[in-house]
């Protein structure tokens, strides 16, 4: 079996020069909105388009509009001075005016002879009472009339790109253009009523009306599935190689966790047990788990991971647990630290700031498997970190991190068992994804006793009156958080600085009463400051985003957000979740300069109305879009050409449902579906799958 670009399709990946009408200096602008093969091409759709119908007057008509009409070409009249060049034509029942700037007279009078007839099309607009129609965009002989399409599609461009240069190079793609074999499933197919492949092409490109350049088309649809079918063809043949890979059956009585949970003043919920039960059953099997936990803010991850962490130390192994941050890897160690001591576990933090004699003792307490779980950030890739018998990498915050992080992680053992979290609710058409290649288990239910969070929004000139309601907060023994959107002034972008903010709260409510954190803060000085605000030493801590995550703070009752409506929805939520931790009823303000823009308002209305993370991930796509949501190079998310991950959610589960049970039926897709599929995966530039293939 050749695992080479099937021959077929070698047309759609040569130069683009081989098209008519593109030379090398076409060819290097069309690069700049990402067309570089001819099968690019055929991927750029046309966004809108243009009636060319042909009517017998513009007599009547609502001016501006593009009209398409034959006309006899009447007198020229040679511009005065700078004017324009003027020709006088006359349709069935009307006259009117062709206005040409900078206009060649020789060229015009080749065009238009007077006399003669000729079909134009183009916008008419009416200026000092007179149509006119300035440049039109066709001029042709009766006998040309059939090669203007009745409508005319309309294509993305950029700088050096026409739209007569990409229909002329787009019918140069189709007449090339290969049959290819069918991919999609018979009964997706016939479900659907979808066209094949070429036809679904050919009717994207030559829409008969507006409705037909709709995404909900049939051919436009089969053609977003295509692109849903490749990605999710990808992510099933990964998730099958890493099922595939040997891994080691983890199985114990379950005695730590029992003491783990027995240490706990509450019980856990039912969505915690029903995970721990998922990790627990792909631990057992002598396959390597890849399982994603979500879970929203205060949901209980954390209780889940230490479970699981136990389950494998009971088995005689070692698990790690990786946060993004040096913060949010101390509160693990805080959280966890007497959980792990009821148990009998011992638990170690290493990060970059052990040094000499105390990293020394702590690596060959793990090479010796003396230590049974380590936290760290991403020091735990180091090269002299070596595990005794590492059988479980947690991983905190999977979008903080690159997949090959993740991998290299897992390289610290022999067959790692990956379980990654995220506090960060995604829809799910986001999930599929992004993270189709994993098992997902789901915290949908809230452990008991936390209190719902009020949340107001407040406008920024009522700033004193926010300060005098905290002081007399923290004068009541509570805590506080104000974040801020930037670390310092900028000219740039008008928002508060949160050194500056600092400045003005420390005069206002007490220099001993506030503390300052945020990213650009050497790491000894970020760790004191946290120290000093969960020790109650200071009441208030003035932040940027870098509390976002994982910072538990119970006396914390009240989180100020300054520029709230410059932040996305799902950092208003991850902010918010920093409150409501303790027994008391805790308040979030949204403090948002006026006035707002529509995005700004729809986000800060969200967040006044639910505290349900999963809603407001489905709220955050809806306004953002998948790229912004996930930041489209950070997340590995693919950049589809026709489908859209808002609107065809439902296409993207079907493909993952086909995708999984193909390779479940043909895992080397050697039946004929399974070489139609290989073209498909070439076709769509994944030949790192048809890799995963041969090497798996």
């Amino acid at each position: 079996m050749t695992n080479s670009r099937p021959e077929i399709l070698f047309p759609l990946f040569a130069s683009l020069t081989g098209l008519d009408g593109i030379g090398p200096k076409t060819a290097e602008n069309m690069a700049n909105m990402g067309v570089e093969r001819p099968k690019d091409l055929l991927f750029t759709l046309p966004h809108s388009g243009i009636d060319r119908r042909l009517k017998p007057t513009i007599k009547g008509m609502i001016f501006p509009q593009t009209v398409t009409v034959e006309v006899e070409v009447g007198i020229h009249q040679k511009p005065r001075g700078r004017g324009p060049y003027r020709v006088l034509v006359r349709d069935s029942q009307t006259d009117f005016q062709l206005v040409f700037f900078h206009a060649r007279e020789d060229w015009v009078k080749k065009m238009l002879p007077s006399g003669q007839r000729r079909i134009i099309s183009g916008k008419v607009e009416v200026f000092d009472g007179i149509a006119q129609m300035t440049h039109p965009d066709h001029i042709l002989r009766s006998f040309e009339a059939e090669n203007l399409p009745e409508f005319e599609p309309l294509y993305p461009l950029t700088a050096g790109v026409t739209q007569k240069t990409m229909f002329k190079a787009v019918g140069s793609v189709m007449e090339r253009m290969p049959e290819l074999p069918e991919w999609i499933e018979p009964s997706v197919l016939k479900k659907h009523s979808w066209p094949d492949w070429h036809a679904a092409i050919t009717q994207a490109h030559q829409p008969k009306n507006i409705n037909d350049v709709s995404p909900i088309t049939p051919a436009r649809q089969r053609l977003a599935y295509d692109e849903f079918l490749a990605h999710q063809m990808t992510l099933a043949l990964a998730r099958a190689r890493a099922k595939r890979a040997k891994g080691i059956s983890t199985k114990a009585k379950g005695k730590m966790a029992r003491r783990v949970l027995d240490s706990l003043p509450y019980a856990p919920t039912g969505a915690q047990t029903r995970a721990v039960n998922e990790i627990l059953a792909d631990m057992a099997e002598p396959l390597r788990m890849n399982r994603l936990l979500q879970g929203d803010v205060g949901s209980g991850k954390t209780l889940v991971a230490m479970l699981a962490m136990a389950e494998v130390v009971e088995a005689k192994g070692q698990a790690a647990l990786m946060a993004p941050t040096e913060i949010l890897a101390r509160q693990h160690m805080e959280s966890l630290g007497p959980m792990a001591k009821a148990a009998g576990i011992n638990i170690e933090i290493l990060t970059g700031r052990d040094k000499g004699t105390a990293r020394r003792d702590k690596l060959a307490a793990l090479a010796s498997g003396e230590i049974n779980i380590l936290i760290g950030t991403h020091a735990l890739f180091q090269k002299d970190i070596v595990f005794s018998n590492l059988r479980l990498a947690v991983i905190d915050e999977q979008h903080r991190f690159g997949v090959h992080q993740r991998m290299e992680l897992g390289a610290k053992g022999q067959a790692v068992d990956i379980l990654v979290m995220t506090a960060t609710p995604i829809p799910r058409s986001l999930a599929l994804a992004h993270y189709g290649d994993m098992d997902v288990s789901i915290l949908d239910e809230k452990p008991p006793g936390r209190k719902p969070i009020e949340t107001v929004l407040v406008s920024s000139g009522r700033m004193d009156e926010v300060v005098e309601r905290l002081r007399k907060a923290l004068d009541e023994g509570r805590q506080a958080y104000w974040v801020c959107p930037l670390v310092a002034e900028s000219e740039l972008v008008d928002m508060t600085a949160a050194n500056e903010r600092f400045r003005a709260l420390r005069l206002a409510l007490g220099e001993d009463k506030v503390g300052l954190v945020h990213g650009q803060m050497p790491s000894s000085e970020k760790d004191a400051a946290m120290a000093a605000f969960v020790s109650g030493t200071t009441r208030l801590l003035v932040a940027t985003t870098v509390i976002e995550v994982g910072v538990d703070v119970p006396n914390a009752t009240i989180m100020v957000i300054e520029g709230a409506e410059n932040f996305g929805l799902a950092q208003l939520h991850q902010l918010r979740g920093r409150v409501g931790r303790g027994a008391v009823a805790s308040t979030c303000l949204l403090m948002f300069d006026s006035p707002l823009t529509q995005g700004g308002t729809a986000r800060l209305k969200i967040m006044r109305e639910t505290q349900d993370g999963f809603r407001i991930a489905d709220e955050d796509l809806r306004i953002r879009g998948a790229g912004d949501l996930l930041g489209l190079k950070q997340s590995g998310l693919p950049n589809f050409r026709v489908a859209d991950l808002e609107s065809q959610a439902d296409l993207m589960e079907t493909a993952q449902d086909d995708a999984r049970l193909l390779l479940t039926m043909d895992p080397d897709l050697t039946s004929p579906r399974g070489q139609a599929i290989r073209a498909l995966l070439y076709l769509m530039d994944r030949d790192r799958a048809i890799l995963l293939l041969s090497v798996g």
